[in-house]
């Protein structure tokens, strides 16, 4: 058979074949091309900025956009030459975690419109070649790009949005920005941006103006009056200062006003009164003077008035009434007449937020306040407020009304019993004159009453009568606080902790010796947080308040003393930034007398981080000292965040300048204290030997005669945890098993009995013993005490109402409880602001070493506490006591401590990123497996960061009720901290500061590519060469001799004269004694 083909088949497919190369050519003329010289502009510009990873070919334009999905933030216009030439118009990136320095590239790209890359890492300065822009919208906010504005920014005609917000931009404001005549939004917002307003800005047709929290100063220009289009006027924060401008009175189009934290004087203008399209105006803080004019009653499409801390006369004018869309009315520290009537609000049905604070208001409280349906927020504090409280208030606090202050006014009659139904409601009826009230406690859940009864009342109770007194004899004549922070030793004497972390309506008693009371509550955040913190030492802690901050010395000796208050400012930075920008100002009296008024901590010293003493002799006539801090309004309110603002004081003391009755010194009543201590406890200790209670080494530590643990019999705990049976049984420790049980009070607690199996012996426990009871912090588990009887070790802890974070995440141990996203963060929060006290602030460094879910327990109200120091060990600086011995969790455990043995807190550090990472998730680092590539959850991670599409790992049950910028923070946040090198990850008390929002995130100085996942899988495969992928915890003793071994041969045993900030596992530890302890192994 013969296999041919025709000729006619051959000419035929001659035809078809210059058909498709004619169709091909012409689809090859007809492509729509990205000049070369532009591609290669976009390549550049790729490799300069991390975490971008563009490919970029002529032939990535493809209707308006590119085909690769890295890259789709990017648009094209493809109408050049007849439609085929394409040039790139539109870049979209933000919040995409990319850093870098600003390529000066971008000025190439010369037919560019839009440009948004807000809210990533990108610094350096913005470059002078984006004036040969055709830029319609350019938008930088959220980075951290510095130096001045160029002035060539003025020739970019075509501009009509200009965002640089939330940069570290300084210099003077550019008055060659007057020149773009199409600019309609201007906001440059928290930078260090100085000078005056320039009056070129006049001639722009703005829409909205932002130059808050800067530090510009001079009068307001009164050109601004001419630019009738805007809409939106914010210099909040600012140093301006001068009169207003009536000027301003023009701005008829003008629906926001803020001018809030500057250093304005005289009287608001009349003219203001035309501005009859406001929305929003706040004029906070300010020494604006005259009467609250009448004409803010032509502001009816107002809902947000606030004019607060001013030095503005009284009374209200009842023009207010016409204001009927209010939502938010805010007056408070109105100065004139000694007595003022409550203002006729009856019309003002919308009102959700309402303060009329220290406004001298003589009346009582109308009744129809208990109509406004709406409200959740009420403040009538430091008034002259009579009569009774109305009893229609109390459906509001059963519906919305979370917050209501009437603490320092002269209500009487009984306190009502609704007050005390619901738990949730913040209440503060201190310092008041009732007669009567349903419970006999001073503080009940919430609700503050302290001093709330008059002082004729009828109670045994004494901080509940007015002015606190004391019904003993006086033995008190000095008093040491260490305000906000753990006890600590200063220049020769004790001060006490002042740790309670709670203070919205807060009274703490401690025993009969002080008080303290706060209230108050950061109104931009609702932040629970009153205490600050940037280390151990003393001035490296303070108590803040938000408006009201008491503390009472009791049961003191009448007699002249003298009193030295310590001030540190450690919430604000130093550098050229907005941060530094913060002022806090606020008043001072000591046993009602004002001493300082408008107090400004950074001013009178010098700068942050400074401590300052202010001392004053004060008289003490019935036996109560009376401190009092109050925020009058002043100073900045939004720097560094929202909700920055209020008293602040670090430390307290109170000494006698009088003979101590008696005429013993106190060196002497101490050293006769200690004496009396030695001699008591000599003889008890010898009867307790006698008795069989405590002996030899069996049975008690000696270490144990150094702690301040309670002590519990055997007895007791057999009876609360029904003699450890096992429906009592809540879990399994590492020391053994943990009961639930019930003291004889009804305090609910958590025993650890320590098993006979268990290799953790009474050094272990001595250890764990005395180190927790050293600790208190409210994100650190609190240990009762303790029990030694027999072969019985027992350790008494508080209970935790709802088990363990990881039972709350994953499952399981009886029930898994919705973690909302406001819990979710509360808790990453509360685990970082325990290790950072751990780390840092307690006065032995200490690294926990197996920080996992299972470690952080929650209580009733899922505020997370930090559990099992059994693994701790002490790290002082100049006396390490770390073990050799690796104990940790495989998923968590940081890979140059699993490969190493290198331990420092770093390692916590790492532990913690893994765990803030399975909080957002809700999967467990080791269990889950999103494909089969990917061996944790840590890795999948990285590779969804490579991506720019972190946001993926959120938890898919939270739906779309989270916040994506909380959790952009806290996801780059665990990244950081899980960077291979120990190095580059953060310390815990900056991870704090980042995820309050209250510091920059780090920019990453680590791309995790394969070297650092060669470094982790290393660290994986060691800490599963005996194990699973399920949890386990991992003990050098699991490892088996060869592969110990072999490691050993191979370990680069880092330098023993490296040890900046970290400590080696044991000064002894190396090569050599390595080698040895494995050949001895059995």
């Amino acid at each position: 058979m013969e296999f041919g083909i025709s000729s006619s088949k051959l000419f035929y497919l001659f035809i078809f074949g210059c058909f498709a190369l004619n169709a091909f050519m012409d689809y090859e003329s007809n492509a729509q091309l990205i000049p070369e010289d532009e591609v290669e502009v976009l390549k550049a510009i790729s490799s300069k900025i991390q975490n971008l990873n563009w490919s970029v070919t002529p032939r990535s334009c493809i209707d308006g956009g590119f085909k690769n999905e890295t890259i789709n933030n990017v648009t094209c216009n493809c109408t050049f030459s007849n439609g085929k030439v394409c040039h790139v118009t539109h870049i979209f990136m933000t919040g995409l975690n990319i850093s870098g320095f600003l390529p000066s590239e971008f000025g190439y790209l010369i037919h560019l419109q839009q440009l948004d890359w807000s809210d990533n890492y990108l610094y350096g300065s913005i470059p002078r070649s984006f004036a040969r822009l055709p830029l319609v919208a350019l938008n930088l906010s959220y980075n951290k790009i510095s130096g001045p504005i160029p002035k060539e920014m003025g020739e970019i005609t075509t501009l009509e949005e200009l965002r640089l917000r939330d940069n570290m931009l300084e210099g003077t404001l550019p008055s060659s920005l007057g020149k773009l005549k199409e600019l309609r939004i201007l906001d440059l917002s928290h930078n260090y941006l100085n000078g005056s307003i320039p009056e070129s800005f006049a001639r722009l047709p703005l829409v909205a103006l932002d130059l808050s929290s800067n530090p510009i100063s001079s009068p307001i220009p009164k050109e601004i009056g001419n630019i009738t289009t805007l809409e939106e006027l914010s210099l909040r924060d600012n140093m301006l200062e001068g009169t207003l401008p009536s000027s301003l009175g023009k701005l008829k189009q003008l629906r926001k006003l803020i001018l809030s934290g500057n250093n304005f004087s005289g009287i608001m203008p009349e003219s203001f009164g035309n501005m009859k399209k406001l929305e929003y105006i706040a004029i906070d803080g300010s020494n604006i003077t005259g009467k609250l004019p009448n004409f803010i009653g032509n502001w009816t499409e107002l809902y947000s008035m606030s004019l607060q801390g001013t030095s503005m006369e009284g009374p209200i004018p009842t023009a207010i009434s016409q204001l009927t869309k209010l939502q938010r009315l805010a007056i408070s520290d109105l100065h004139g007449p000694a007595t003022m009537r409550f203002p006729n609000l009856e019309k003002l049905t919308s009102l959700e937020y309402l303060t009329l604070r220290n406004c001298s208001i003589h009346d009582s409280i109308p009744n129809y306040i208990g109509k406004m349906e709406n409200l959740y927020f009420l403040d009538l504090s430091f008034n002259k407020l009579i009569g009774k409280i109305p009893d229609n208030i109390s459906h509001l606090i059963h519906s919305r009304l979370s917050y209501m202050f009437l603490t320092e006014n002269s209500l009487s009659g009984k306190i009502p019993g609704w007050i005390l139904q619901d738990n949730s409601n913040y209440l503060d009826l201190s310092y008041n004159n009732f007669s009567e009230t349903p419970i006999l406690a001073c503080q009940y859940n919430n609700v503050n009453l302290a001093s709330s009864l008059s002082s004729s009342a009828n109670t045994t109770h004494t901080c509940l009568k007015r002015g606190l007194p004391y019904r003993g004899k006086p033995k008190y004549h000095s008093l040491f606080i260490n305000c906000g922070g753990t006890e600590i030793d200063y220049e020769g004497n004790t001060y006490e902790d002042d740790m309670n972390p709670a203070g919205i309506s807060l009274f703490s008693l401690r025993d009969d010796r002080w008080a303290c009371s706060s209230t108050g509550v950061f109104i931009e955040t609702f932040d629970d947080n009153f205490t600050a913190t940037i280390g151990s030492s003393f001035y490296q802690t303070a108590r803040v308040s938000p408006l009201s901050l008491k503390y009472h010395g009791l049961c003191m000796i009448n007699g002249r003393y003298n009193v030295k208050l310590h001030f540190a400012e450690i919430m604000y930075s130093h550098d050229k930034s907005f941060i530094s920008l913060g002022r806090r100002v606020f008043d001072v009296s000591i046993q009602g007398t004002k001493y300082l008024r408008d107090f400004n901590i950074m001013k009178e010293a010098g700068g942050v981080g400074k401590g300052i003493v202010r001392d004053f002799n004060v008289d003490v006539n019935n036996n109560t000292l009376e401190i009092h801090l109050y925020w009058a309004e002043k100073g900045t309110t939004a720097i560094p965040n929202e909700g920055a603002y209020g008293p602040l004081i670090s430390a307290i003391s109170v000494t006698p300048k009088f003979k101590i009755p008696g005429g013993i010194s106190t060196g002497a009543i101490a050293g006769i204290v200690v004496g009396l201590c030695v001699f008591l406890i000599i003889p008890i200790v010898f009867i307790l030997r006698k008795m069989g209670f405590v002996g030899g080494k069996d049975s008690i530590d000696k270490q144990f005669l150094d702690l301040k643990t309670g002590y519990f019999s055997l007895k007791q705990i057999k009876e609360a945890t029904n003699n450890f049976t096992p429906d009592n049984k809540i879990g399994e420790g590492g020391f053994g098993p943990v009961y639930k049980g019930v003291l004889s009070d009804g305090v609910v607690i958590a025993v650890k009995q320590l098993s006979s199996k268990s290799k953790q012996g009474n050094r272990e426990f001595v250890n764990e013993v005395g180190m927790i009871s050293a600790l208190q912090h409210p994100n650190l588990v609190k240990l009762y005490g303790c029990c030694i009887e027999g072969n019985q070790l027992l350790l008494i802890y508080e209970y935790m109402d709802n088990n363990s974070l990881a039972g709350a995440l994953f499952g399981g141990q009886g029930k898994n409880i919705p973690l909302n996203w406001p819990t979710r963060m509360k808790i990453c929060v509360g685990i970082a602001r325990g290790l950072a006290f751990l780390h840092e602030e307690s006065r032995l460094k200490i690294v926990h070493r197996d920080i996992k879910a299972t470690n952080v327990l929650l209580d009733k109200d899922l505020n997370a506490k930090i559990s099992d120091f059994g693994l701790a060990k002490l790290d002082e600086d100049e006396n390490t006591h770390i073990s050799t011995r690796i104990a940790g969790t495989i998923g968590y455990m940081a890979p140059e401590y699993a490969m190493r043995g290198y331990l420092t807190d770093k390692a916590d550090v790492y532990s913690f990123g893994v765990v803030a990472l399975e909080i957002v998730s809700g999967k467990s680092n080791t269990s889950y497996r999103p494909k089969e590539e990917f061996v944790y959850l840590l890795d999948w991670a990285y590779v969804l960061q490579e991506q720019g599409n972190l946001i993926e790992l959120v938890d898919s049950n939270l739906g779309s009720s989270y916040s994506s910028h909380e959790a952009m923070i806290m996801l780059e946040v665990a990244l950081l901290c899980t960077n291979p090198s120990p190095t580059l990850r953060p310390s815990m008390s900056f991870v704090v500061g980042m995820l309050e929002g209250k510091l920059p995130i780090q920019a990453p100085v680590f791309k995790h590519r394969q070297s650092g996942q060669d470094v982790r899988f290393n660290a994986f495969e060691i800490q599963s060469a005996e194990g699973s992928h399920n949890q386990q915890t991992f003990d050098s003793s699991t490892i088996s001799h060869q592969s110990l071994e072999q490691r050993v041969e191979a370990m680069d045993c880092p330098s023993s004269q490296d040890n900046h900030s970290q400590t080696l596992v044991s000064s002894s530890f190396s090569c050599k004694s390595a080698k040895q302890r494995v050949e001895a192994m059995d």
